[in-house]
Formats: structure tokens, C-alpha cells, sequence
């Protein structure tokens, strides 16, 4: 019998799970951040990891987590290679406000108990900061500062088993299908979560592989990666307020108000003229969750999002991963 022992600090982010993975994986090679994804998507031994932790008995269908993996070069604190029950996705905001967190609790990154800690981490996206705020050795949020963001596509009609539906595509380190829900007659609430996952997979196949989904300069970053469903909610005294639920992956169900999701839908917004340059975006999540989120700045490649949450540590594991268990890495339902 051969048993393989995995540890883990566990998180969330504003409910979205985030499993951060202290040891039990192989080394995961590569020049740069890129190529480690590419090696870990290509070799068992490490994947073997990333579904045992999904899957369940020991995840379930909306699992998260990550790799740390050595940085780029010196400018960062370190990598990381974000998964989900699928595979390894290029981006994840809510990920990134957890390892913020995360560097600071544990002492990776130094903070003082008064003032922001900046954590410096190289995603397969590009280089992103997470920005602790502290007040008397206690985290008040962290303000997850984002890859440059485009508007990629507007106005694409994709046809679903319900009828046509106007679709813009835009990149928040991934590429994002936004669709306000009520143009299908729906609504960003738990008991439409059934038709809004359905719906957001015969949307994402259905752009997956076309020009729409396609990064300009690397084609490993190219493919939708998940749906975006808003409601607008009008004006509050901060500024915008929207309700969202990111359907990523193969149907995964974004708990917290997705965070380089949040980056897709701001540039949309700013670029409609909808939100003015450093005006408050309140995106709030299908569980009433929120972020706060401004475009801030604007470069060659694109707009400069910063999305201001907070996480929270839940426990620490250790997880065995038997080769006699019939049930091997685990299953899933959907």
C-alpha cells in the first residue's frame, strides 16, 4: 500500500473556497509561471494532487485552489498555478486576495500592524499585487490590483436552447462572456442557479474555440473561461451596483462576486461609459457577498482594476491519498 499525504491552509473568499497546498506535490518545473501550468497540466503525478483536492470525498463540484510555485524572477514574492475540478485556469481575483492574506498570517511577506503590506505574486496572467491593509496587526481588506483589462468583442448573438442572446467578451487575465440575465428572463438568484449554469455552459462551448476567444499575443491564454451573468441594480451612494455569478470551467459556480471577472466587467462598463474612471463598481455575489471595485489607471495594453476585498483563514488540512482506495482521486456529479 502506497499512501501519499497532502497538507493544506484552507480559505475563502467572500464564501469562494481557496485550498492552498503546503506540500505533498511533486516539483512543478519551467522557465516562468506559464510553463509551470503547462507541466502540471501535462504530468499525473502532479494532477493526481489537483483532483484529489476537487473531487470529492475530500472537494466537491466548486472546488479552488492552488500551487505555490517559485516567481517569475525577483520583482515577486512567488507564483501560483490556480485550479478548479477541470484544470488550471490563468487568473483567479478571489485567489489572489486569499494569498495576500495568507502571505501576511503566516509570515512570508513582512507586514507592520499599522499601514499595507504590498504581496507581489506572477500568475499565468501576468504579474498581480494584493495590497493588505492592517490596522493593529488585523487585516481591514485587501485590494487585489489586477493585469491590464480589454474590451475583446460586443454585441456576438449566441444562439442557447432558450432562444438568442447578445453577448461581450472581455479580459480580466481570462476571457469572460458577460449576459445580463434578464435578456433570458432571468435573474441572478439561487433559484435560477439551475438554468443559469445550463445556460452558461452552451454559451461558453458555443464561443470556446472561435476568434472571440482568442488571446493576441499567447495562445496559451486564449478560451473562454467562464459566463458572466448581471443584473444592474442602479446607482447607490458609492456608485454602480451589479449582482453577478461567474459559471466557469465545465459549469463551476463562483461563490464570491469573481475577481478577475469583476476586471472583465468593469472595463465594459468604463469603456460604455457607463462607470467614469475611478468611480465605485459594488459587484455583489449570487450569496450577497461583495467587492468594490474602480478602474484606476489606463496603459498601452489596458485598463489598470483594483477589486478591495477580504479573506478569511478556515483551518488547515491534511489529506491522505491512498493507491488502494477503489475510488482513487475521487468523482464528481457534475
Amino acid at each position: 500500500m502506497l499512501m501519499s499525504e497532502v497538507s493544506t491552509h484552507e480559505y475563502h473568499t467572500a464564501g469562494e473556497p481557496f485550498r492552498i497546498v503546503m506540500g505533498g506535490v511533486p516539483e512543478i518545473v519551467g522557465a516562468d509561471v506559464r510553463e509551470r501550468r503547462q507541466y502540471a497540466q501535462k504530468h499525473e503525478k502532479i494532477d493526481v494532487v489537483r483532483r484529489a483536492l476537487c473531487h470529492e470525498p475530500r472537494g466537491h463540484a466548486d472546488m479552488y485552489g492552488c500551487f505555490i510555485v517559485p516567481p517569475n524572477d525577483s520583482g515577486a514574492h512567488f507564483g501560483a498555478l490556480f485550479w478548479h475540478k477541470d484544470g488550471y485556469s490563468t487568473a483567479c481575483g478571489h485567489g489572489t486576495i486569499a494569498l495576500g492574506e495568507w502571505a501576511v498570517r503566516t509570515g512570508r511577506v513582512a507586514a507592520a500592524d499599522n499601514g499595507v503590506a504590498e504581496v507581489v505574486i506572477d500568475v499565468p496572467s501576468g504579474r498581480v499585487r494584493a495590497q493588505v491593509r492592517r490596522v493593529a496587526g488585523a487585516t481591514q481588506d485587501i485590494t487585489f490590483r489586477n493585469v491590464p483589462a480589454w474590451v475583446h468583442e460586443r454585441g456576438i448573438t449566441v444562439p442557447t436552447s432558450i432562444g438568442a442572446v447578445t453577448v461581450d467578451i472581455s479580459w480580466g487575465g481570462a476571457f469572460y462572456a458577460s449576459v445580463c440575465a434578464n435578456d433570458l428572463g432571468l435573474a441572478v438568484d439561487p433559484a435560477h442557479l439551475p438554468e443559469l449554469i445550463a445556460l452558461g455552459r452552451e454559451i461558453k462551448a458555443a464561443l470556446d474555440r472561435t476568434a472571440a476567444a482568442t488571446h493576441p499575443t499567447d495562445h496559451r491564454l486564449s478560451g473562454i473561461y467562464g459566463t458572466i451573468w448581471f443584473d444592474d441594480l442602479g446607482e447607490t451612494s458609492i456608485g454602480r451596483h451589479q449582482r453577478n455569478v461567474a459559471v466557469f470551467a465545465d459549469g463551476e459556480v463562483d461563490r464570491s462576486p469573481c475577481g478577475s471577472g469583476t476586471s472583465a466587467r468593469l472595463v465594459l462598463l468604463e469603456r460604455a461609459g457607463v462607470l467614469a474612471r475611478g468611480e465605485m463598481l459594488l459587484h455583489e455575489s449570487i450569496i450577497g457577498t461583495t467587492f468594490t471595485a474602480a478602474v484606476v489607471d489606463e496603459v498601452a495594453e489596458g485598463l489598470i482594476t483594483e477589486i478591495t476585498g477580504v479573506a478569511y483563514p478556515t483551518g488547515e488540512a491534511t489529506f491522505w491519498i491512498d493507491d488502494a482506495d477503489p475510488l482513487g482521486t475521487g468523482f464528481t456529479l457534475r
